[in-house]
Formats: C-alpha cells, structure tokens, sequence
C-alpha cells in the first residue's frame, strides 16, 4: 500500500514538471514567434546590397558581367560544399547559436567586399557567405516552424507569418535600394558599410532567440555522409518531393541568372546608375505585396499554383531577350523590359514561401531539416553547374541573344517538369502512397 502511494506520488511529481517545462517550451515558442518578424525583416537577404552590387563590382573593383556571373556560380557552388558542415554544427549546437554564427560571419563577409583587392579576395567572401546562407536557410524558417503548434493549421499560420515578414523585408529593401543607389554616386563604398552594420544588428537580434530542440547529437562527417546518402535514397522513393525538388532547382537557377541579367538589360537601354536603386525599390515592393498575399495566390491557383508562377517567369526572360533584339529604340524597350522586370518579381515574390511550405507539408521535425538538406544540396550543385554556363554564353553573345538562349531552354524545361508534375504533386493526403509522405528518415 505504502508502494502504491509512493508510485503515485512519484508520478503526480513527475506530471507537474512535465506541465512545467511544457508551459517553459509555449513561453519559448510565443517569444520566438514574436521575435521572427523583427528578424525576418532584418536579415532574410542583405539589405543596401542588391541594387547597387553590379554597379560596384563591375565599376568600382573592374570585373566583367561574365566574372559577376561566376562569382555567383562560385557562391552556390561553395553552398553545396558547405552544406554537410553546415547540418553537422546546426545537429552539434543547435539552431540558435548556429544562426548568431552565421549572422556574425555574413557581417566579416562583408568587410572583405569592401576591402577586397582583387577577384580572389572576392571569392574568399563568397565562402563565407555561402557558409552564412547555408545555415540561414536551414534554420530561420524550421525555427518559426517549430514554434508553432502542431495542428491541421500548422502550414497555414507558418505560411501566415512567413508572408507577413517577408512581405516587411520587401518594403525595407525598396526603401534601401532608393538610398543605396543616391549614396552610390556620393560614395560606392557607403550603401556595403550600411549592409555591413545591419548585419551586425541581425547577429545582435538572433540573440533572442530561443532554443526549442534541446537534444545535441555528436556526429561525424561520415556518418553524416551515410545520414545523407540514407536520406537521398528515402527521399527518392518519393515522386512528390523529387518533383519539388527538380522544380525548386530550375525555377531558383532562372531567378539566379535574371538576377545579373537584369542588371546588364538596364545598362544595354542606358539607364543611368542612379536610377537603379528606383527601379528595384518599386519592383522590391511589387514582390512585397506578391509575398503577402502567397496565401491568395495558393487558394486561387491551388494544383497550378507551380504554373502560375513558373511559365510566366520563364516567357519573360526570353521576350525580354526578343525586345533588346528588335532595335525599336530605348523609348520603346524601356516600358517593355521594365514591364517584364514586374512580371519577374511578382512570381519571386511568393515562391520561395509556398516551395517551403510545400517541401514541410506530411513531415515531421526531423524529416524537415533532412529534406532542406537534400534540397539544398541538389539545388546548389544543379545552379552552379547552370550559371557557369550562363556565365560562358554571356561571355560570347551580347546580352539580347544570350536572354533569347536561356529563356527559350528555361521555357522548354519548365513546360516539361510542369507536365509530369501533374501526376505527382497537388494531390489531397489520401491520395498519395505511403512512400509519398514522408514521416521518418
């Protein structure tokens, strides 16, 4: 009898602590998700960056439109190398301290871009970067993920307030871009110092955060390599996910390359410098409003949501090389390229969200980082690949016939993935096979 009671006891004891911690982990997740958006807006890309890089690389440190190109193949190459690093010090530390380090390392990238002093130093930063992003990837969303509890809705309120921050990121970098391009003509070096200091204010602010999975694993490179390979093949048996993850690889190659591209369009019709910075701010707000209002798009478009997004984005690479072609004059082309720049935007603008959410849709936490893992691997090796290439097209053709070549596959490839997708991807939960929803890896 005395047994039974103390067995009781011993257990109402253990029910209270386990009510405890549990109330500890729900005031953990709420702050999180607090914090997120503050976070988001701050660091989901580089800030008083993006529209005056081109600028600064080719006018200030004197390297080629080809050479720009690479250096970003060389950066998403550097990706796939540190993507097994990356998981192994993110499963050792955890994902709080992982993104303080990778914040703190993206601000020291930055100081190499403003000192660097020749295309090597350059390529040093993309290293880093690449380390920084990796980890930034991997983490930020999966955070504000698990902070969410686990119900029918859990993607919804995921995609919710991912939108909201990100459509808040878009508005700042408008903002910064329209600044970032005046103090370009003052002075090339001011919009990177700017960039530089926020960065630090984004290490400050992952700070923050709180750690939800407390359990560390002591992993070795080669058991992560088997972990790897393991979950490859798991993730293969999948027709949904390897479907995802071809789609993601060529609609982020497309955007990677219009990202230089559009740059080199501007200087073709004459655009001057200063007006660079206007023009992506407008555009950077065009994706804001897109990114918000992702949860329309996916309810209106629902099984062709991919489509909606993916043949208007490659049709606009190819007219846009079409219009540099048709010697109408920069009064003309300009309203044109411009117009498709928005079309480009508006499809950017979502994407990454809703690719997100459909990668986490039937997974657990685990299965998560595992897919994120294989997706960034294969992405980042199938881009590098791309762009090197992009890289040497430019190099030989003008710009209007090299937009022409790579919208033109872009669009082939597109309308053939988006076809076999429609017997993959899109279907409800019960439809698919039991290989399809992956759960455990």
């Amino acid at each position: 009898m005395e047994k039974s009671e103390s067995r009781i006891l011993k257990e109402r004891e253990e029910t209270k602590y386990e009510v405890e911690d549990s109330q500890e982990i729900k005031k953990k997740k709420s702050k999180n998700i607090k914090i997120y958006p503050i976070y988001r807006m701050l660091s989901w890309d580089l800030l008083f960056y993006y529209a005056i890089i081109y600028l600064f690389f080719t006018i200030e440190k004197k390297i080629s439109v080809s050479e720009v190109l690479q250096l970003e193949a060389y950066y998403i190459l550097f990706k796939f190398i540190t993507q097994i690093p990356c998981t192994i010090l993110i499963e050792k530390i955890g994902k709080r301290k992982s993104l303080i380090i990778a914040n703190f390392v993206l601000a020291i990238h930055m100081l190499l871009i403003i000192f660097s002093l020749n295309f090597t130093w350059l390529l040093i930063s993309q290293i880093l970067c690449a380390f920084s992003f990796i980890i930034k990837s991997t983490c930020e969303s999966d955070m504000l993920y698990d902070s969410i509890e686990r119900g029918e809705k859990r993607g919804v309120k995921f995609s919710k307030i991912e939108g909201k921050s990100t459509a808040k990121y878009y508005y700042i970098d408008a903002i910064s871009a329209i600044i970032s391009s005046f103090l370009f003509v003052v002075n090339p070096y001011l919009p990177l110092i700017i960039c530089f200091l926020l960065l630090l204010a984004s290490t400050f602010v992952s700070m923050k955060f709180e750690e939800i999975q407390q359990k560390y694993k002591k992993v070795r490179i080669k058991d992560e390599l088997k972990d790897v390979v393991k979950s490859f093949k798991h993730i293969c048996k999948s027709k949904r996910i390897i479907s995802l993850l071809i789609f993601n690889a060529v609609f982020v190659t497309i955007l990677k390359a219009l990202q230089t591209l559009r740059n080199t369009a501007l200087k073709e019709i004459g655009m001057p410098d200063q007006y660079f910075g206007i023009i992506f701010a407008i555009l950077g707000v065009i994706s804001g409003i897109a990114a918000r209002n992702q949860g329309r798009i996916h309810k209106k478009y629902r099984n062709r949501t991919l489509s909606f997004m993916a043949i208007p984005l490659a049709t606009s690479c190819l007219l846009m090389g079409l219009v540099l072609l048709s010697g109408l004059g920069n009064q003309i082309n300009t309203p044109l390229i411009l117009g498709l720049f928005v079309i480009q935007y508006i499809m950017k603008g979502p994407y990454y969200i809703l690719i997100k959410q459909y990668l986490n849709n039937f997974t657990d936490s685990k299965t998560r980082v595992r897919i994120s893992t294989v997706n960034n691997l294969f992405e980042n090796i199938f881009v590098s690949i791309v762009l090197f290439v992009v890289s040497c097209i430019v190099e030989i053709l003008p710009i209007s016939k090299s937009l022409l070549i790579i919208g033109t596959i872009s669009l082939i490839c597109v309308v053939i993935l988006l076809e076999y997708m429609k017997t993959t991807v899109g279907k409800k939960p019960e439809e698919y096979g039991k290989k399809d929803l992956i759960k455990e890896i």
